[in-house]
């Protein structure tokens, strides 16, 4: 089996789950926030549905500049368009991956900021910490987002609350 095989076990189930989390983004609330520190619920969400793209950098490109990267437009508009970014960029960033061979894949990548580096790993390491972590890290946010706002939060890793297990 190929490291590529391996992380699109896991590839798989979060791009289902995240899809499943942003279809239930309200898009009446997309200003609410839960705190004054706390991105507006819209634009967490459009972080979310563009994190895919992060993993295509890290699969593609030698190095990122935080610095200089040109992040993308996360200005909450429709849902439809929330969801049309994130299926768009989780289907090219997954037929990255399919193509993606173990040395590549071992290949080391590093995140800066300018002269400071972030982290310098095997993109096979950075993909899953950089972004498969962080993506599950906002996913997080964005539940509890959705159960402040009482909207049903699905079960992302078994039951919840709002969708237990049935007999």
């Amino acid at each position: 089996m190929t490291i590529a095989e391996v992380l699109l076990f896991d590839y798989d189930h979060e791009m289902r789950s995240t899809r499943t989390l942003l279809e239930r983004v309200p898009a009446n609330e997309a200003s609410y926030t839960c705190h004054p520190k706390s991105m507006p619920l819209g634009k967490l969400a459009m972080h979310v549905a563009t994190l895919p793209g992060f993993a295509l950098g890290i699969l593609t490109t030698p190095e990122m500049d935080l610095a200089t990267f040109q992040f993308p437009d996360m200005t909450y508009t429709t849902q439809e368009h929330m969801l049309e970014t994130f299926d768009q960029l989780a289907a090219k960033a997954r037929q990255t991956l399919v193509e993606a061979d173990d040395a590549s894949l071992m290949t080391i990548w590093t995140i800066r900021f300018g002269e400071r580096v972030i982290a310098r790993a095997p993109r096979a390491a950075l993909y899953r910490t950089m972004f498969l972590n962080h993506l599950i890290h906002h996913r997080a946010q964005l539940s509890v987002y959705l159960r402040l706002n009482d909207i049903p939060v699905p079960g992302l890793y078994g039951p919840s609350a709002d969708e237990p297990f049935q007999p």
